[in-house]
């Protein structure tokens, strides 16, 4: 399950020089450092955050300096939220609430789905969620209790896109490349055909795919594009106010990363690596996830 809150810190050991070889930059990490199981260890260094081209919620681009850091290989999976709910008997806000949001694919307009959980994302008349997909219909809240739980934390915005840029700063539109297609393959699980008419389901899968389908970044991460979008730890706030001081009220909105199955150009775009949505954070809905990140020793 890779919990580190319930696994020692084992794994590969990996060297300072290894990480110059490899990014050209190892500064502030250990010489020897294990690697949490189910995590990869993400170099430090500088990113352009944002894009000039992209919407006008990803402008204006700013650079940051980004500390090195441990972050879950996949998006946290059914069965793993399964093995929390288990040991603490935690209850999701959607199960408090009684319902959760849905895109209904016959009308293309989101509805309110009574009795949708994360164990049944589409209602209780839909088949479960399968035990190795990204859990959804899971709040930022919820997100947050499981992090604490398993003794890691939800990523901010400057290190979910650090990470999906390769850690090198790398100005491609996409964690895996510059093509949604290579060599013939789908590099992620989006919404194909035109938003919300018809989806041909191309890619082979018109819901959540199982984490992992698509291959995995040069880093070694898998799904940061397409299949969940994932709540990161940041409030939403145009980048232009980032600096300014900030308090939350009854409307402020928790930023979200990676896009989604219901993404394509022509509607959001959001599995490119600058793309940003948000949501409020008790709301739950069946194409939002997360993964979880760990400060280094």
């Amino acid at each position: 399950m890779g919990i580190a809150a319930h696994c020692p810190l084992v794994g590969l050991l990996v060297t300072f020089a290894m990480l110059v070889g490899s990014t050209g930059c190892g500064s502030g990490i250990p010489e020897d450092i294990a690697i949490p199981p189910g995590m990869v260890l993400v170099p430090g260094g500088k990113t352009d955050v944002g894009s000039e081209s992209g919407l006008p919620m990803e402008r204006p681009v700013f650079r940051a300096r980004v500390k090195p850091f441990f972050m879950d290989v996949h998006p946290v999976t059914v069965a793993q939220f399964r093995t929390f709910v288990d040991a603490t008997g935690y209850v999701t806000e959607a199960e408090s609430f009684g319902n959760a949001g849905i895109l209904d694919a016959a009308t293309g307009r989101w509805t309110m789905v009574d009795s949708a959980t994360w164990a049944y994302p589409m209602g209780p008349s839909s088949p479960a969620a399968a035990d190795d997909h990204p859990v959804t219909q899971v709040s930022w809240n919820d997100a947050a209790a499981y992090a604490a739980w398993a003794g890691k934390r939800l990523p901010t915005e400057v290190e979910w896109e650090h990470a999906a840029r390769g850690a090198v700063n790398d100005p491609g539109p996409y964690a895996w490349g510059v093509s949604l297609m290579e060599e013939a393959a789908f590099k992620a699980n989006v919404w194909n055909g035109r938003f919300p008419v018809h989806n041909t389901g191309d890619d082979g899968y018109l819901l959540t795919s199982p984490v992992g389908t698509y291959g995995k970044t040069p880093l070694g991460l898998t799904d940061m594009g397409g299949n969940v979008w994932e709540w990161t730890a940041d409030w939403y706030r145009p980048y232009a106010e980032r600096d300014e001081p900030f308090e939350p009220h009854a409307f402020s909105e928790k930023a979200q990363r990676g896009g989604s199955f219901l993404c394509e150009p022509g509607w959001c775009h959001g599995y490119r690596v600058s793309a940003r949505s948000h949501s409020t954070p008790e709301t739950s809905l069946h194409h939002v996830g997360f993964r979880c990140v760990m400060d280094l020793p």
